[in-house]
C-alpha cells in the first residue's frame, strides 16, 4: 500500500502485480457480464487489488457510464432529529449494501442552487424532502438522473406520482395514531402541542392535519392547539389553558415536546394521565424513562429506507416504484403517560 503522499494507486499498478492486462482488471473489478476470465485469474487481480489498496476511480466510472453510484439526498434546512437521524443510518447502510454511495446535502435553495450541487456530483438519483419545479424535474431526467422525491405529509407531484417514484412518508397518519389511541382511552376534548422552532413546520403541519383530520372522522371537536417551548413554566401556561377549554388528552408534535408538557404538568402539581393524558411521536430513550414513562408514536425507519431503496433502484432502471403499505409502519408504543 502506498504512503502517504505518494501518487495514487492505478489499475496499471494492479495489471503489472496480477500478471495481466488492464483490461482484465477493469473487468473482474467491475464485475463486466460476458466477460470468460477464470476464477484463477479473478482471485489474482482481487488480491492484487487488496494488496496494492486500489480503488477504481470514482471520476473514471462516472465518464464511463455517465453517471456516478451517488445517491444524492437533499435536505431542506432542518435540525436532524431522531426520526429523520435514524432514515439517514438506515438509508446509508441499505444503499452501500448495493454497492451505491450514500451523499447528504442539507441547507436551503437560497445558500445554493439545486442544479449547482446535482451538476456537480452527477448522482444515479436523487432523493429530496422539498418539491422541485417542473424545470429543474426535467433537467435532472436530461442528464440521466433517477429521481425520487419523499415527501412528508404533502400531495405527491403529478410527476412522481405517474412513475411511482415519489413517496408519501406518513406524517398525518402519525398525527391519526395519536387521537385514535387517546380516543379509545376516552377521551373527547383534545388539544394539540406545537413546536417552537419554524423549521419544523415541514413536519408539525401534516402531524397537525392528520390530528384534525381525525378529529373530525370521529366527531370531537377542533383540537386546541398551543405552541409548546421548552420550559417547564411556559408549558405549564398551556397546560393551564388546555385544563381550563375542558382538554384531557394532549398530542404532542413529538416526544421532546411532550417531555415539556409533562415537566408542566408537574410544575401545577397535576397528574398523568389522570388530570391530562399525553401521546408523542417518536419513542426516543428519555421518553422511557420519563415519570410516567411516555406513550408515544413510532415509525418504522428501517422499512421506509429499504422502501426508499427499492424505489431508487427502480427509477435507476426506468421501472415503476414499489407500492408503499405506509399504515403498516407507524404504530403506537403504549405506556403510562396516556
Amino acid at each position: 500500500m502506498p504512503e502517504s503522499g505518494t501518487r495514487r494507486v492505478t489499475s496499471a499498478d494492479v495489471a503489472r502485480l496480477a500478471g495481466v492486462s488492464r483490461a482484465t482488471v477493469s473487468y473482474v473489478l467491475n464485475d463486466t457480464p460476458r466477460q470468460t476470465i477464470s476464477a484463477d485469474t479473478r482471485s489474482r487481480v482481487r488480491s492484487a487489488a487488496a494488496t496494492l489498496g486500489y480503488a477504481p476511480s470514482a471520476a473514471a466510472r462516472t465518464l464511463r457510464t455517465g453517471r456516478s453510484d451517488v445517491v444524492l439526498l437533499l435536505l431542506p434546512d432542518w435540525p436532524i432529529g431522531p426520526e429523520v437521524g435514524a432514515m439517514l443510518g438506515h438509508l446509508s447502510t441499505e444503499l452501500a449494501r448495493i454497492g451505491l454511495t450514500f451523499v447528504v446535502h442539507p441547507g436551503n435553495r437560497e445558500d445554493r442552487p439545486i442544479s449547482e450541487i446535482w451538476k456537480a456530483i452527477t448522482p444515479a438519483a436523487v432523493i429530496a424532502y422539498a418539491d422541485f419545479s417542473p424545470g429543474e424535474m426535467a433537467a435532472m431526467r436530461a442528464a440521466g438522473v433517477a429521481l425520487v422525491v419523499a415527501l412528508f405529509g404533502r400531495e405527491p407531484q403529478s410527476w412522481g406520482a405517474e412513475h411511482g417514484r415519489e413517496l408519501e412518508v406518513p406524517q398525518q397518519l402519525v398525527g391519526r395514531r395519536q387521537v385514535e389511541h387517546l380516543a379509545a382511552a376516552g377521551h373527547t376534548r383534545l388539544g394539540y402541542a406545537c413546536p417552537d422552532d419554524e423549521r419544523l413546520q415541514f413536519f408539525s403541519e401534516p402531524r397537525l392535519a392528520g390530528v384534525r383530520s381525525a378529529c373530525r372522522a370521529g366527531g370531537l371537536p377542533e383540537p386546541l392547539t398551543e405552541t409548546v417551548t421548552l420550559s417547564a413554566e411556559a408549558a405549564a401556561d398551556s397546560v393551564r389553558r388546555w385544563r381550563a377549554s375542558g382538554v384531557t388528552g394532549v398530542c404532542a408534535y413529538n416526544d421532546e415536546v411532550a417531555l415539556a408538557v409533562l415537566a408542566g404538568v408537574r410544575r401545577l402539581g397535576l397528574a398523568v394521565p389522570a388530570d391530562l393524558a399525553v401521546i408523542g411521536v417518536d419513542d426516543i430513550p428519555p421518553a422511557r424513562l420519563a415519570a410516567p414513562a411516555l406513550t408515544t408514536v413510532t415509525t418504522d425507519q428501517s422499512a421506509v429506507a429499504a422502501h426508499l431503496v427499492e424505489t431508487v433502484l427502480a427509477a435507476m432502471k426506468g421501472e415503476p416504484g414499489p407500492v408503499f403499505q405506509a399504515a403498516d409502519l407507524v404504530g403506537v408504543v403504549k405506556r403510562e403517560s396516556a
